[in-house]
């Protein structure tokens, strides 16, 4: 994974998010995982308010996008009002045409090195409760189950259930 370069995102990139998310929802679609993401779901105006709220990140290798994340401060649709002792992951999403196997955890190690680097002690993350598959990847990572949220608002779509997880930050390191 070291050919991977990490960069924030910016205007320019609004439309390569939202190709990247439309894929992403392809594919889940294709495995079978129906309750989650649809493409058309998030439009440009999506990352721009996500960017000028939190950071939305991109990796990017030999010129081409491998992925993206968002990571967001607060998040009080799902946890409700916290202490500034968190990051919160979002929108994980690995370009499956181009990226190499394990960059997902690659892209979530980053956001993790990122949230530390913040001084942030804790990375939290939710994952929809049907998605058994994609919960044992977070658990698989090192993430413990810490709660449920039903009915978190969901942009472009009906409410939905969610298994939330959290994950103590390792020593601060900046991405790149």
């Amino acid at each position: 994974m070291n050919d991977l370069h990490l960069r924030l995102a910016g205007d320019t990139d609004l439309a390569t998010l939202v190709r990247l998310r439309d894929d992403a929802a392809r594919w889940m679609l294709a495995q079978g995982i129906t309750g989650q993401w649809q493409p058309g779901q998030l439009d440009e105006d999506h990352f721009r308010r996500s960017m000028a709220t939190g950071e939305v990140w991109l990796a990017e290798a030999n010129g081409r996008v491998a992925g993206a994340w968002e990571l967001w401060w607060e998040d009080e649709d799902a946890w409700g009002p916290q202490p500034p002792v968190a990051g919160y992951v979002h929108r994980l999403m690995v370009d499956r045409s181009s990226a190499r196997p394990g960059t997902g955890r690659f892209l979530l190690s980053a956001a993790e090195r990122r949230v530390a680097a913040a001084g942030r002690a804790v990375v939290r993350l939710d994952c929809l409760a049907d998605n058994t598959r994609l919960n044992a990847y977070y658990l698989d990572a090192g993430y413990r189950v810490v709660g449920h949220k039903a009915g978190k608002p969901q942009p472009g779509g009906a409410p939905k259930s969610f298994t939330l997880l959290e994950k103590t930050c390792g020593p601060a390191v900046r991405a790149e």
